[in-house]
């Protein structure tokens, strides 16, 4: 039986052995750990790759979200309005500083925040607005940009899932005022442990940003602001450094594998991700809708296709939030999704064989054509040469 997995980071680090391990000797050389030349390396690697005046490497995407709130003064009794249909790191750095995550519900096509929801959400204690782009896929950022600016509000992306995609030939993490990466060895750009960066063009926000980063210090030993630890290893900005060199390649591949799915299952009941118009997705997941999400996803277990769910419980309806009064039925297209998400193999490693063999399983269950449709005989997986 042919095994094809959710993620296949084994087969990824034979691409980098070497020039991965190279890398680490030269920290281990230097003994420089902790704010090294790597770490201005991949700063300005990104700054540039995305057209962004500052980026700030922090220890991870959650810390990347805590730093861009506190930055923001976002604290006691405000409120930031976001989706409810996202990772729970969002909400939670949120909560941590006090303050109140509003949850509002999401277009049933792209999964990303529903910018006419937006306005409805806004009172006198909002502070901000938190746009995840998911999956890899890039909210409708003019709408939302056009009623923040109306407000006076800030606009921070959660780019966690997204580094590489674009909306409107512009590069996410420069659409709003703040954004967030995650390095999370699962992500696109994934790192050897946690990491993460912020980004602005703001200049202010970016030096506010850097001193939040090492305890709010403004030069050695001298604190202007009550920040906390939130630097990057230089050892992880090495190796992230190495593996960004095929980060094109390897979006590249989960583009064609998106798109060799939406070939193979066009015909089929299930829901293939619909991509606006006016963005680059850059498929962190390929993600379906089916009414019988976890009957299929145990068939195509059983055939030997890793599936995943994100997410499976919303966030307004988590039990750390039952105080803020959310209710069954409150966001009903987010919990409707969460019903029926399922999100496929589509990363960089994969075959055409493999896609293939995937949505075969996939229409077989659904009572439909139940041999993988035939692929060039020359196709190659990355791994494969």
């Amino acid at each position: 039986m042919r095994r094809v997995r959710l993620l296949d980071l084994s087969a990824e680090y034979k691409l980098f052995r070497d020039e991965i391990r190279a890398a680490v000797d030269a920290v281990l050389e230097s003994q420089h750990f902790i704010g090294g030349p790597a770490i201005g390396a991949l700063e300005s690697a990104l700054a540039d790759r995305l057209g962004v005046k500052h980026a700030i490497a922090v220890n991870s995407g959650t810390d990347a979200l805590l730093c861009a709130l506190m930055t923001l003064g976002v604290g006691q009794g405000d409120e930031v309005i976001l989706p409810s249909f996202t990772f729970f790191a969002t909400a939670g750095s949120v909560a941590r500083l006090g303050a109140t995550p509003v949850f509002v519900d999401i277009d049933p096509r792209t999964f990303n925040v529903n910018p006419e929801k937006l306005e409805a959400a806004m009172t006198e204690k909002t502070k901000a607005i938190l746009v995840v782009h998911l999956f890899g896929q890039c909210a409708e950022m003019d709408t939302i940009n056009a009623m923040a600016q109306k407000r006076g509000l800030p606009v921070i992306e959660d780019a966690a899932q997204a580094i590489g995609a674009s909306y409107r030939n512009r590069s996410a993490c420069g659409l709003g005022t703040m954004a967030c990466v995650s390095f999370y060895p699962t992500k696109n750009l994934g790192g050897f442990g946690e990491g993460g960066m912020v980004f602005t063009n703001d200049e202010r926000l970016g030096a506010v940003a850097r001193q939040l980063r090492v305890h709010g210090e403004s030069q050695r030993y001298v604190h202007e602001r009550i920040g906390g630890n939130f630097r990057l290893d230089t050892m992880k900005a090495a190796i992230l450094l190495v593996k960004l060199n095929r980060l094109d390649t390897f979006t590249d591949r989960r583009r064609r594998n998106a798109e060799l799915y939406d070939e193979l299952l066009a015909d089929s009941a299930v829901t293939t991700p619909f991509v606006a118009e006016a963005n680059r997705h850059v498929y962190h997941q390929y993600s379906i809708l089916c009414d019988r999400r976890d009957e299929l996803a145990d068939h195509l277990r059983e055939r030997g296709v890793d599936t995943g769910v994100y997410y499976a419980v919303p966030l307004h309806l988590q039990t750390c939030f039952a105080s803020l009064g959310w209710n069954r039925g409150s966001l009903p297209v987010t919990e409707k999704t969460c019903a029926n998400i399922l999100s496929l193999p589509c990363h960089p490693m994969l075959s055409d064989e493999d896609v293939s063999y995937a949505a075969s399983c996939v229409s077989e269950f659904l009572g439909g054509n139940s041999s993988p449709i035939a692929t060039p005989a020359n196709a190659k997986s990355l791994s494969s040469g």
